[in-house]
């Protein structure tokens, strides 16, 4: 493989391990800040129970974020020179943005939020819960704007090959940054959902549930089942936004290789780049056109009109069906628990989180359903931008390094074993947690030694 392939492949795996964890702590955040003002409002000490054991998992899950982070950005000097070199003026602020506004934010109030038990006032442990919560959506914010202006770019001129700002509003609220930042959250919404439904169902199957459990059980069903059809609403309105900007990724992903009217969904097949069509596919009538223009008749352009300038067309339609089947099923798992939830209410049982075993299971084996969907998704979104780095203007292979390949795949080999087993671990980690859960002490610690809160 040449240095390109090789570039490519090592950021793909630094971004897709990097990745999983934002995408659990952005929306943790905003549950760890409801179990705290449940608490405040009823003195349930299952609510803080809950809010301590997923503190826990916050933590484990920022640091593992915070540092693949770093790691992954020392990419773009590395691997990626040409990228900062031609689009520095724009990356780099908004890079910069997200450190000082974000990052800063989440580490100067995290301590506060893990240690503050006892030492601080309850309304400042609330506020640094608050920011903490608030940081994690805001270092999205920055990050889903550099990435969508990179697919959708907007407010600057080239000027000497180098891409300069001249509005930095559009810059920011590019054409497809509404709709991603909106697709991202409600992904981490049930990807977080998922992952505290699926611990919380274990730990009953396994027998050591605490009182907490069962109210974080049922938090994450109702947010997932709630996030779920909001999720397909804003992917269908994104899917709109990409057919204006993006066509040749729109029919990358269905597979469409020439252009036509009344255009059919593909449903599955095995696209043949070579061959220029797709074997044996399962086909409805009209149905791509009514569902990506929202019109039976409606025309949509095919590979054939961007004969040099479309994505590599098998990743993008199997990780677009992988996404949207893996949506569904969480869909369809979410709305059968909570009517399960709404059944045991109604007939007035001690514990309507008292699921039938078959359930608790199924919950279980989908704890990490929501990082398969946000892979999927991610390698749609990026390897649907190819061959551009910044879509229509700049190609990707033109800000490539010029290391030799085989230090290339040493470096890549190295990542690859080192986050393999740190995934491994921080799998391992959480199935400890849920297992050996440490009961919490009803009274907050006073003068205890630091590392104790929550105890």
């Amino acid at each position: 493989m040449d240095a390109l392939i090789l570039s490519r492949i090592q950021f793909a795996a630094n971004i897709s391990f990097h990745i999983l964890f934002p995408t659990i702590t952005i929306a943790l955040g905003w549950f760890l800040l409801y179990f705290r003002i449940r608490h405040i409002q009823t003195r349930d000490p299952a609510w803080e129970e809950a809010y301590y054991f997923w503190t826990k998992v916050f933590a484990l899950s920022f640091a593992l974020g915070v540092v693949s982070g770093v790691v992954m950005s020392f990419q773009f000097g590395t691997n990626w020179p040409g990228f900062m070199e031609k689009t520095g003026d724009i990356s780099g602020p908004l890079l910069g943005y997200e450190v000082i506004t974000a990052f800063f934010l989440e580490a100067s109030f995290l301590g506060i939020m893990l240690f503050g038990r006892g030492r601080v006032s309850e309304r400042v442990h609330l506020v640094a819960t608050f920011l903490v919560a608030f940081g994690t959506t805001l270092s999205a914010f920055w990050i889903l704007s550099l990435n969508s202006w990179m697919q959708t770019p907007a407010g600057f001129e080239i000027v000497d090959g180098k891409f300069i700002p001249v509005d930095w509003f559009a810059v920011v609220f590019n054409p497809s940054f509404p709709y991603r930042l909106a697709h991202k959250l409600l992904a981490s919404t049930l990807t977080a959902s998922f992952l505290i439904a699926g611990l919380c169902a274990w730990q009953l199957i396994k027998g050591s549930a605490l009182p907490g459990t069962h109210k974080a059980l049922r938090t994450a069903v109702i947010a997932a089942s709630v996030a779920m059809p909001l999720q397909f609403f804003a992917g269908d309105l994104h899917g709109l936004n990409t057919l204006e900007h993006q066509p040749a990724k729109i029919a990358a992903l269905e597979g469409l290789w020439q252009t036509e009217k009344g255009a059919p969904l593909t449903l599955f097949g095995i696209p043949d780049e070579e061959a220029r069509t797709t074997h044996y596919a399962v086909k409805l009538p009209k149905m791509a056109s009514l569902i990506l223009a929202h019109d039976m008749d409606a025309e949509l352009q095919g590979l054939n009109e961007f004969p040099n300038a479309h994505p590599p067309v098998a990743p993008i339609f199997w990780a677009f069906r992988v996404m949207v089947g893996v949506g569904t099923l969480m869909l369809v798992v979410a709305w059968g628990t909570a009517w399960l939830m709404w059944r045991k209410r109604r007939e007035a049982a001690a514990d309507e989180t008292s699921l039938p075993r078959p359930t608790l299971y199924v919950l279980a084996a989908m704890t990490f359903s929501g990082w398969l969907a946000t892979l999927a998704g991610w390698y749609v979104t990026e390897i649907g931008r190819q061959p551009f780095v910044v879509y229509g203007h700049l190609r990707t292979a033109d800000v490539a390094t010029s290391l030799p390949s085989p230090l290339i795949a040493t470096t890549l080999a190295a990542y690859l074993i080192v986050y393999g087993l740190l995934l491994i671990t921080y799998v391992g980690v959480l199935k400890y947690m849920a297992e050996h859960p440490v009961k919490h002490a009803p009274e907050a610690p006073h003068g205890a030694e630091l590392g104790k809160a929550g105890v």
